[in-house]
């Protein structure tokens, strides 16, 4: 069963971090030449397919991660140092993910609904801004998972 939670936990992490990364690194500079009438309208059919997808992340993610707690570990009391690190960090990356969501999101969408594209321009930066962070956290959290089970040797 460990096997499986951990699988299903790597695949998450692989998908939420490497999509930020890809959108980030790869799509925001190829995506930066087009017009606002242009770039803005794809990045919300982007965002319309990614942003499902980490809901359904989190909460594989919280299941695997919290499942092996329970199966790995035997529970809260006896995790060690790098699990509660990433435990730490994933709620503060959700929490991250939940305000992109509901606030400068929901606000982009608005603006360009209505025709306001400096508005949605800025939202977008929001975004772009709380990514990067996200994304920084993310890859902090993949180094912690790779190497935390051997900081004690």
């Amino acid at each position: 069963m460990m096997i499986v939670l951990l699988l299903v936990h790597i695949i998450c992490v692989v998908i939420w971090v490497g999509g930020m990364a890809f959108a980030h690194f790869m799509l925001r500079p190829a995506a930066s030449s087009l017009e606002p009438a242009t770039r803005l309208p794809l990045w919300r059919r982007v965002f319309e397919r990614f942003f499902p997808a980490v809901w359904i992340l989190i909460v594989l993610l919280l299941l695997s991660g919290y499942g092996m707690v329970s199966v790995g570990f035997g529970g809260f009391s006896h995790l060690p140092l790098y699990v509660n690190i990433m435990q730490g960090l994933g709620i503060v990356m959700i929490a991250l993910f939940a305000h992109l969501y509901f606030a400068p999101w929901q606000r982009f969408r608005r603006g360009l609904d209505s025709g306001d594209l400096a508005g949605a321009a800025r939202q977008l930066g929001q975004i772009r801004t709380t990514v990067t962070f996200n994304l920084a956290l993310g890859l902090v959290v993949v180094g912690v998972g790779a190497t935390g089970r051997y900081w004690s040797t």
